[in-house]
């Protein structure tokens, strides 16, 4: 199956059979995947088929987006710029697990975790 099949399937499951076009380009392209419509997992780097899976987790306008771990070095800004856009456009909430500092620098809000608890909370420009 290929990357924009693979979108289409999950719009699909969600009951939005035609899906929105508009918006499965604009994700693409977001994430830079505007010239992989039409390429299959093993035609993909590594870090391209890890976009394709958060292109599928956003496609379909979800309330609330749980990403961990979502950032690599090759396409740390790609993806920060998808969650930015897709915040800004749709008010959509990301919750993002990461240990990378410049990207929790760029949320809105932290919560530091330690043994799995919380020990500290606050909007970002207070941490």
């Amino acid at each position: 199956m290929t990357a924009e099949g693979n979108l289409r399937l999950v719009e699909r499951i969600h009951g939005n059979g035609g899906g929105n076009a508009q918006l499965r380009r604009d994700v693409l392209r977001l994430l830079g995947l505007e010239d992989k419509l039409h390429h299959k997992p093993l035609e993909l780097s590594g870090g391209e088929q890890q976009r394709v899976a958060l292109a599928r987790a956003v496609v379909t306008r979800p309330a609330i987006v749980l990403a961990d771990e979502p950032l690599d070095s090759e396409n740390s800004a790609l993806v920060l710029n998808m969650f930015q856009e897709l915040n800004y456009r749709f008010n959509q909430t990301i919750i993002m697990i990461t240990h990378n500092p410049e990207a929790a620098a760029m949320c809105k809000r932290i919560v530091q975790m330690r043994d799995g608890h919380i020990v500290e909370q606050a909007p970002t420009v207070r941490l």
